[in-house]
């Protein structure tokens, strides 16, 4: 989403290293651009506005010209105030008497219903008993959606079908919860084509009756300022607690997620990163600024790895590192934690200065040439596994034929299993990791 962007701000910051010393009349120039490419990328006018004068004010000062690479300051500034922009980050508060109600609100298409089962597996994950509310009457397929992730997840769902009053369901699902010791409700409310009066008034009923704890709108993150001006109808009628924006993983430009904070005054929550059911991500500022200017984002890869990789495989494949013994059967195994992890094209945005890297990668190329590597490991015998050193060529040929592949695809996996048996001994000494990592991906 936020490629472009990242790619305008890099090359303006790329052109100010080469500076020197910073004038002011460099430093407004700089302004200009930083400006221009956050009104193309969709950033509201007025965030754009507030934004350039706080920057303006600090670059000019003594913090720069006083510094020993005044570039570098600005691009902290820049950070620091980007951080600013994006808001405090907001934290569930489940606070008082059990269940707690949370009130899930949004136009229709913004992937409500399904950030509704992200949302609950998450909260089970951090060991609460959450029930999700089928109250979404007026769309069928919405309680079926509901119930069908519910069953995919291990997740209760209270539902009464298309029964026409949601205020009604929803107190009823919190009476259920309370007598089966729920923690957690998790209203799946209706949403519109657009915000009108009846539903409106539909949602201040709902939450009059159940007293919510939370209420967060979903947002569609690909509709823009539309997004920013949907989200202050809301809040000026239901007193919306959060933010939860959707399709982070699109392409759009971007510029709702940096203006939501500001201009609304509401906090953003969560991040939808993807169609998956753990593609839901606590919100960062400073990770997404990171995002933002290039710079990678290395906590969200470890905790994904750290959610991805069992402790227990973890250790036994240290063992084999440190005793030389990785052989395809481990490879294979890593291939599909590091899977795991979400899109290759994800994992690189994560890692500093991949970035570029992470563009000129097709997604769906990318998975299917993962796919063929395991055909290829699959269709191998445990020995030739164990022991890739007897792979002849009848053995490749046959082993091309089984994965329908071809001799020299291959040659390459052997050559990349190489070349990451000889980074993980890299690894085993403290050496080469982003390195490595950026080779096996870049292969």
């Amino acid at each position: 989403m936020f490629e472009n962007l990242s790619d305008r701000l890099q090359a303006i910051f790329g052109r100010l290293r080469k500076r020197g010393v910073l004038r002011e009349a460099d430093v407004d120039e700089v302004m200009r651009e930083i400006r221009l490419a956050l009104l193309e990328a969709d950033v509201h006018y007025k965030v754009v506005r507030d934004f350039i004068a706080r920057v303006r004010e600090r670059a000019i000062g003594a913090e720069v010209s006083q510094a020993l690479s005044p570039a570098q300051q600005v691009v902290k500034i820049v950070y620091e105030e980007l951080v600013a922009t994006l808001g405090e980050p907001g934290r569930l508060e489940l606070k008082g008497p059990a269940p707690y109600v949370i009130m899930a609100v949004g136009l229709q298409g913004s992937g409500k219903t399904t950030t509704v089962a992200k949302l609950a597996r998450h909260l089970k994950e951090r060991g609460h008993l959450p029930l999700m509310v089928a109250a979404d009457t007026y769309r069928p397929a919405a309680v079926t959606q509901l119930e069908v992730l519910g069953r995919q997840l291990g997740l209760p769902v209270y539902s009464e079908g298309v029964e026409p009053d949601p205020p009604s369901i929803c107190e009823r699902g919190v009476q259920e919860a309370r007598r089966r010791g729920y923690d957690v409700v998790i209203l799946d409310t209706a949403g519109r084509l657009q915000i009108d009066d009846e539903m409106m008034r539909e949602l201040e009923a709902i939450a009059r009756r159940v007293r919510p704890v939370e209420i967060l709108l979903v947002a569609d993150a690909m509709t823009g300022q539309e997004a920013v001006n949907i989200a202050g109808g809301f809040h000026q009628r239901l007193g919306l607690t959060g933010l939860i924006l959707t399709k982070i993983d699109g392409d759009a430009r971007g510029g709702a997620a940096i203006s939501m904070r500001a201009v609304t005054g509401v906090p953003i929550k969560f991040l939808g990163t993807g169609e998956k059911a753990d593609a839901l991500e606590v919100f960062h500022p400073e990770r997404l600024a990171s995002r933002i200017l290039g710079m990678g984002d290395v906590l969200t890869l470890i905790e994904r790895a750290e959610a991805a990789f069992d402790a227990e495989q973890a250790r036994r494949m240290a063992e084999k590192i440190q005793e030389a013994e990785f052989d395809l059967e481990d490879f294979l195994e890593q291939l599909r934690q590091v899977r795991k992890m979400g899109p290759v094209t994800q994992i690189l945005e994560l890692m500093p200065g991949m970035g570029k890297l992470a563009g000129a990668v097709d997604p769906k190329e990318a998975e299917r040439q993962l796919k063929r590597v395991e055909a290829i490991i699959l269709s191998m015998t445990p020995e030739e596994r164990r022991n890739p050193r007897i792979l002849n060529a009848s053995r490749k040929r046959r082993i091309a034929r089984g994965s329908g592949t071809t001799v020299q695809e291959v040659n390459a996996l052997i050559g990349q299993y190489r070349q990451m048996q000889r980074m993980l001994k890299q690894m085993s000494r403290g050496r080469g990791l982003l390195s490595g990592l950026t080779r096996m991906f870049g292969g």
